[in-house]
This record gives structure tokens, C-alpha cells and sequence, in this order.
């Protein structure tokens, strides 16, 4: 494959002389070279678009996914659409990754490695209507500024409303804008057994 917004040396054997070395730049198709005000270039702004056209009728939710600076790894992180019941088990990792490796070949997406699992016990929060799905469960969140004198808050999500995510901290229900959320992360509960 011919890399992704970037140079890539290809190298051709000629009638037995030594390789020749042609830089060649390729993009995908409807890739822009730019980049986007949330800092993703057009690659990754198509390769989000493309992820979440992709997983939903296969039934799942896109969840989050990464690509490491170079864009040799893409990490795609799945999930079970609210209400199922069933958690995300290997055979459907398996199934996804064999999905997109055959369809990023067809769109001519660029990468050495595909890596799908499910979100973990932190499971991050992308969406508004994860913090309503997730009602009652414990979170850390970051802000992007400070509020009353701290960016870091942990507490009990109490739902959404009118946009705005309410959460339950030691000093009560606080009101904090969707927009003002940088980043939110479920806090894991873990139950240790005690040994017999």
C-alpha cells in the first residue's frame, strides 16, 4: 500500500540493475491535507467519519479509537449499544478487526497495525448521551479551565440536562456544560474476593 498523506520509497528491480527509489506522495481518496480546528488531519477526520458509519450496523458503538503519530497503529475500541446486556467478548473483536481490515484495504487506508478491543473497566465518556447512559456510575472528569479553583472532578453522574452534564460531588450536585468537558473516564469498581 502506498502511505497515507505521507512520503513512502517504492522501490522497483529493473531488468537487473540496482532499485531505483521514486518518493511518491498518495493520499486517500477525499482526504484533505490540512488540518481541522480539533487538530486532526483530513486522514484522521476520514477515518473517524468512516468508523462510525462502519460499526453501527454491524452492531456495535464506536467507543473511541487512536492512531500513533507516524499512523503505523490504529487502536479502535468497541462496545455494545446500551440495552443489550452482553459485553464485548473476543469473537466480536476478531469479527471487527476482520471487518476493517478488508475495508480499509478497499479505501485504501494506510497502517501496519489494527488493534480492536473493548473500552475497559475506565471506559471514557465521548458523547452527551454516555453520561446519561451511564446514570449513577462514578466518574473523574477534566476540565478544560478551571472551576472554582480546580480542573479535576470526581463524583456520581446524576443525568443530562439541556446539554449540560450533572454531576455529584463531596460539596453537592454541580451543573458542568458538555462544551467545558475535556476529558471523562468511569472510575472501575473492582470486588476482591477474599480467599477461602
Amino acid at each position: 500500500m502506498i502511505s497515507c498523506c505521507k512520503f513512502r520509497d517504492l522501490r522497483e528491480k529493473w531488468a537487473g540493475h540496482s532499485p531505483f527509489f521514486f518518493p511518491v506522495r498518495s493520499e486517500c481518496r477525499g482526504c484533505a491535507a490540512s488540518t481541522t480546528p480539533g487538530g486532526r488531519t483530513g486522514c484522521r477526520v476520514r477515518l473517524d467519519e468512516l468508523l462510525e458509519k462502519t460499526l453501527p450496523p454491524m452492531g456495535y458503538e464506536l467507543v473511541d479509537w487512536e492512531m500513533s503519530p507516524k499512523g503505523r497503529l490504529v487502536r479502535v475500541f468497541i462496545d455494545r449499544p446500551a440495552g443489550t446486556g452482553k459485553p464485548v467478548s473476543v469473537e466480536d473483536c476478531a469479527k471487527v478487526s476482520n471487518h476493517l481490515t478488508r475495508l480499509f484495504a478497499v479505501e485504501n487506508v494506510d497502517y501496519d497495525r489494527l488493534e480492536v478491543s473493548s473500552p475497559g473497566l475506565d471506559r471514557p465518556l465521548k458523547r452527551l448521551a454516555d453520561y446519561a447512559r451511564f446514570e449513577g456510575e462514578e466518574v473523574q472528569l477534566n476540565l478544560h479551565e478551571m472551576t472554582d479553583g480546580a480542573r479535576r472532578w470526581k463524583g456520581i453522574l446524576r443525568g443530562v440536562a439541556d446539554g449540560d452534564v450533572r454531576l455529584e460531588t463531596a460539596t453537592g450536585v454541580r451543573t458542568i456544560p458538555f462544551a467545558a468537558i475535556d476529558r471523562c473516564r468511569l472510575v472501575p469498581k473492582i470486588e476482591w474476593r477474599k480467599a477461602k
